[in-house]
């Protein structure tokens, strides 16, 4: 083995199973990269279109717009001898059925998060075992147990580890950023949904 210990070198001198893990790592870090993206640019349009709705602004698109028909809507369906309560209530849960939908689409594939930042790790290691074991049978071939020997072959199992460490951190960190803010969204505009369903259910109100 030579000593060249750059990545690509590591790499290029590492099993195929190692080659394999590194692959399939580096291939699930773009992917949890590719979805943070996608989940941030999402929680920043449902946050603007949340300060629509509770300041009930006009909103003909989005979710804001949509909760806002939704709840006129149901509120324009009179029950005769229908409380009051009764009605804010039927108001509000046909609003939360269309919130609880957007919410299901708005957390698709948020758990590749989690399982990248749980699995990357073992993984990584299993790489990194396993380019051990393929670089103790190398030495135990060779006779030759000079450091100088023995380092490329740990360093290219290592790599493994490494790249699992890489893939998995942002993954778990994202997770558990993204899986916060969606929930306080979430709190948000339950809140903002019993405010305008109390509207709505008020005698004469101005749909």
């Amino acid at each position: 083995m030579s000593g060249d210990f750059s990545i690509l070198a590591l790499y290029g001198q590492a099993t195929g199973v190692v080659q394999a893990v590194v692959l399939l790592l580096v291939a699930a870090s773009l992917v949890c990269w590719a979805v943070i993206i996608e989940k941030t640019a999402l929680l920043r349009r449902l946050y603007r279109q949340a300060d629509a709705f509770e300041r009930q602004l006009p909103a003909p698109d989005g979710l804001a717009g949509q909760l806002g028909r939704a709840g006129a809507a149901e509120a324009a369906r009179p029950r005769a001898g229908e409380p009051e309560a009764a009605r804010r209530e039927r108001i509000e849960g046909r609003m939360r059925e269309d919130l609880a939908g957007t919410m299901m689409a708005a957390e698709r594939r948020l758990s590749y998060l989690a399982t990248t930042g749980s699995a990357a790790p073992f993984v990584g290691l299993f790489g990194t075992v396993w380019g051990i074991m393929h670089a103790f049978i190398g030495i135990a071939e060779r006779q030759d147990t000079s450091l100088a020997a023995v380092a490329p072959g740990i360093a290219e199992a290592l790599a493994a580890t490494a790249v699992g460490l890489v893939a998995a951190i942002p993954a778990a960190i994202a997770y558990n950023k993204l899986a916060g803010d969606f929930g306080l969204y979430a709190r948000r505009m339950h809140l903002a949904i019993a405010r305008r369903a109390r509207r709505l259910a008020e005698p004469e109100h101005p749909a």
